[in-house]
């Protein structure tokens, strides 16, 4: 795999499997762009090592071989092992090193990313929010946090805008889980903590079946609410980014938060459909965020007169 095919390859997954967040995405400067669907590259292929598989051992083993070619890549190796088959090699390697080293991403946030996918492997209930929120940090706060040098935070600000990113990606992450309670548990895995479920009166029977119980829709509406107060945490740090990044996190937040917004007008309900934001208002959303990246980009270039 080339590096040029594999930042195509990161690409199509991104415009394939993250739909709303590749929309987002073209609100970016062009060159910004194949980095980030280079991120979302590894985060997808990692994903899908944890729930293609069918033998827990096969999916370990695949994860294994993904950390030992990332960490030999990264360390100015090609990728290779011995006795590892490398005619299969990670696709979207070439591409993921290259943005990691072009933006000194932190490999502590590479790790702790890893980390989450084996959880996968082997825990499907968490008791508590404090325990889900540090599966969160490596399967959604890191990512944001990887993403961050990318979208280039305004000099002094660095600290601030880590902690949005951080935010933003618990965000989403929530918003996912929300949207997907019924999808999740047919792969046997519950991410609504235990001690709501608890507190709410809620029975893990309940997941699966077709109709909400009043309880179950008090508990999705309790969680609405959490995912928010990490959506407004994460608002804080889009004026310390580069103005040309703002409107794709802006637009993003839209997106997602428009997930949460179906939600509630389903009236709670996420297990007989899936709930999604309607194409003609994902379009609308874009079309909003446009003029200020175009302008946003036209203005940074235009710095450069004055450079030159």
């Amino acid at each position: 795999m080339t590096l040029t095919g594999s930042y195509e390859l990161c690409r199509r997954l991104n415009a394939r499997h993250g739909r709303s967040y590749y929309l987002s995405t073209l609100l970016l400067p062009a060159w910004k762009r194949p980095h980030v669907h280079a991120l979302y590259g590894f985060a997808r292929h990692a994903d899908e090592i944890v729930d293609s598989f069918t033998m827990t051992g096969d999916r370990a083993a695949a994860l294994d071989t993904l950390d030992i070619r990332l960490t030999r890549m990264l360390a100015g190796g090609h990728g290779g092992h011995a006795g590892l088959d490398d005619h299969g090699a990670d696709p979207v390697l070439p591409a993921f090193v290259q943005t990691v080293r072009s933006f000194g991403i932190d490999h502590d946030d590479i790790r702790a990313f890893l980390r989450s996918m084996r959880a996968d492997l082997t825990v499907s209930r968490y008791a508590t929010y404090d325990d889900l929120l540090g599966y969160m940090e490596g399967s959604a706060a890191a990512i944001g946090t990887m993403m961050l040098p990318v979208l280039e935070p305004l000099p002094g600000t660095e600290e601030r805008a880590r902690e949005a990113a951080r935010q933003l990606g618990l965000a989403f992450q929530l918003t996912n889980f929300l949207r997907d309670v019924a999808e999740d548990l047919q792969r046997g895995r519950v991410y609504l903590p235990l001690e709501d479920l608890d507190a709410f009166g809620v029975r893990e029977a309940d997941l699966g079946r077709r109709g909400l119980t009043p309880a179950l829709r008090e508990l999705l509406a309790f969680e609405v609410g959490r995912a928010r107060g990490h959506y407004r945490l994460a608002a804080k740090g889009v004026d310390l980014l580069a103005p040309s990044s703002r409107p794709c996190i802006r637009a993003a937040c839209e997106l997602y938060g428009g997930i949460l917004q179906r939600i509630e007008a389903a009236g709670h309900d996420v297990l007989g459909t899936r709930v999604a934001v309607p194409g003609h208002r994902k379009l609308a959303i874009f079309a909003r965020h446009l003029l200020a990246a175009s302008a946003a980009d036209r203005a940074e270039r235009r710095m450069t007169v004055h450079v030159l």
